[in-house]
């Protein structure tokens, strides 16, 4: 398996980097991973990580939800008992952003297809890229949809899109560089970008240290905080527009770090652990568990 071990961050490049804990895979492999951290630009990223040909043995279980759509198990019932509608709250999301009901759209890292189909429902035209191809042959199955390789993205038209969505795709990427300038190169002069990543300054983070389930090592390569996120935009000469909750992500990351770290679920104590994450980010958005970041050129 091939390794790529970081002398210096993937944002920012200084070599001002520590390592702040050490997290388990608990979904596939079980094996700990070392989280670092930039003292430049605070972001937290995954040390010794698989290259692009080794990672995706670490997708590979029934257990993961993005990739299967699988609803066994308490959690992943839960989950799919609120996916409509954040669905649809995405959506809205997208047109308010935008200022436009139907235009061109780009989801990257599509999963099985749940967001592109319910744009497509809603009249937008849609191109979903996905890199895992028994995912895209699940999003097939489930909503007759077709998924591009996320190759596609280095060859689409530069100024094609209205808005171009990534619902916790970035943490995934390791070209994250080059992501970030053809995303900026496809999309329209006044489009607008979405961007939701986990927020390891968050209150459920800190509560849960290295069980916090969003560190999902090695799957996610970067761990950002808000202050990450402004830098790497800054990098590209793109603008943050407004900082957007996920309300939610508190209670299901929750509920999943008390399964990492007890070993069991622990219902009550979960959701008094994302309320409490909730009602810190009432008072300042950047400390949501999850954090949707509207982007503009």
């Amino acid at each position: 398996m091939g390794i790529i071990a970081l002398e210096s961050c993937p944002i920012c490049g200084s070599g001002s980097i520590d390592k702040k804990l050490a997290a388990e895979d608990y979904t596939v492999s079980h094996q700990s991973f070392e989280i670092w951290q930039c003292a430049a630009c605070t972001l937290r990223f995954t040390q010794n990580i698989p290259d692009l040909l080794s990672v995706g043995s670490f997708y590979q279980s029934d257990a993961y939800i993005s990739h299967t759509d699988t609803s066994e198990g308490l959690i992943n019932k839960l989950y799919h008992a609120v996916r409509k509608r954040t669905l649809q709250r995405k959506l809205r999301l997208v047109e308010k952003a935008t200022g436009i009901r139907k235009g061109q759209l780009l989801d990257i890292g599509a999963g099985t297809g749940a967001f592109v189909n319910t744009a497509q429902l809603n009249g937008w035209s849609v191109t979903g890229l996905e890199p895992d191809a028994g995912t895209r042959l699940r999003a097939s199955d489930l909503y007759g949809i077709t998924l591009q390789t996320t190759d596609m993205l280095f060859q689409l038209p530069a100024d094609s899109f209205d808005a171009i969505t990534l619902w916790h795709v970035l943490e995934h990427v390791h070209e994250l560089h080059a992501y970030i300038e053809q995303i900026k190169k496809v999309l329209k002069k006044n489009g607008r970008i979405m961007v939701a990543v986990p927020n390891y300054t968050s209150y459920d983070a800190d509560a849960y240290q290295q069980y916090w389930a969003a560190y999902d090592v090695p799957r996610h390569l970067y761990h950002f905080s808000p202050a990450a996120i402004e830098k790497l935009l800054q990098m590209h000469g793109l603008q943050l527009l407004q900082v957007k909750p996920m309300w939610y992500d508190s209670f299901y990351i929750a509920m999943l770090s008390e399964q990492y770290k007890n070993g069991k679920n622990n219902l009550l104590k979960a959701v008094w652990n994302g309320l409490c994450s909730n009602i810190t980010a009432l008072f300042n958005r950047r400390r949501c568990s999850s954090v949707i970041y509207i982007i503009g050129k």
